[in-house]
């Protein structure tokens, strides 16, 4: 009887959030997805929301919350809760956003990283009516020709964008840049003819290029991937330091208890153990990238210290 009440009055000093962590989660957790329904990281995280669900006791619930390049969600997201009920899946836009902001309303080196999913190189894809056949033949030309060649991206401070001024400032050339309202109102002009080049996800490339609608003709990545074996990567065509990688991964609002991150890494880990989430993951260009949440934030810092870096030394402006 003593020992019973010794562990009762134990219990009963314990801080309330202490037994709300050990209980966690006991309702369904937000994933806030900060692109538009159906777009490739839109489908990416609602893969990952329900493997991971089926590992949890509540489900993971997706959220759209769309606007200013992704810059609206993260900005909810950095002002929820930290009680590990709301999350945010990011890619790299999270930090070309901030980076390229003078307020975004969040900073991505504030949030807790919970876990790291995968990564994965850009094409870079010119029209079929630009007459060269390589990406030093396209930088020859817009050498002889500088100002002609205009490239379009999914907005001002998209990875789209500030992955082709990287390439201007290291190929020594002036691609000129021309904004839209997101990548597939660029796409549909590449394909018009009324831009000429642009980068776009590995998977929405393929379709085009099997029907001969553009031409691939690097990956911003350091190396050749399965999916366009025959094409080369930047640095393979003269375009040195100059590697681009979108990533994939989960945050959480800044104070999120370290038990909640721990226990959904350790649930991200066994998804991605998984051969038919590699299957599905590497159909999108991407390698998985497993790890505790430390590896995550070291991709998010080492990814807006350089983009900040290249808007300083390229003198770029956003207005």
């Amino acid at each position: 009887m003593k020992l019973w009440r010794a562990l009762v009055l134990a219990i009963a000093m314990l801080p309330l959030g202490a037994l709300a962590q050990d209980a966690w989660p006991t309702k369904p957790i937000r994933l806030i997805v900060p692109f538009p329904p159906g777009a490739g990281t839109d489908t990416v995280a609602r893969y990952v929301a329900q493997k991971l669900s089926e590992g949890l006791p509540q489900p993971i619930v997706i959220e759209n919350r769309t606007g200013a390049g992704g810059a609206i969600g993260a900005a909810d997201a950095a002002k929820a809760d930290p009680d590990g009920y709301t999350l945010l899946f990011v890619a790299s836009p999270f930090t070309t956003v901030a980076a390229s902001s003078k307020n975004p309303g969040y900073d991505p080196l504030k949030f807790v990283s919970v876990a790291p999913i995968a990564s994965g190189p850009l094409a870079f894809v010119v029209g079929v009516n630009v007459p060269v056949n390589s990406m030093r033949e396209f930088i020859a030309l817009a050498r002889r020709e500088p100002g002609r060649l205009n490239y379009g991206s999914a907005g001002s401070g998209s990875v789209n964008h500030l992955a082709l001024e990287l390439m201007n400032a290291r190929a020594g050339i002036a691609v000129v840049h021309v904004p839209y309202r997101g990548i597939a109102d660029a796409t549909k002009d590449l394909l018009g003819g009324q831009i000429q080049a642009m980068t776009a996800s590995i998977p929405a490339t393929l379709p085009q290029l099997a029907e001969k609608k553009l031409k691939v003709l690097a990956v911003t990545g350091p190396r050749r991937v399965p999916q366009l074996p025959d094409v080369p990567s930047w640095q393979d065509e003269g375009v040195p330091d100059a590697e681009v990688i979108n990533y994939w991964g989960i945050v959480a609002p800044a104070g999120t208890p370290r038990s909640v991150v721990l226990r959904l890494n350790t649930e991200t880990q066994k998804v991605l153990a998984r051969p038919e989430v590699r299957e599905r993951l590497e159909r999108e260009g991407a390698e998985l990238i497993p790890g505790p949440p430390e590896r995550l934030a070291a991709v998010i810092d080492a990814d807006f210290a350089r983009w900040k870096k290249l808007i300083v030394e390229a003198n770029l402006s956003f207005e």
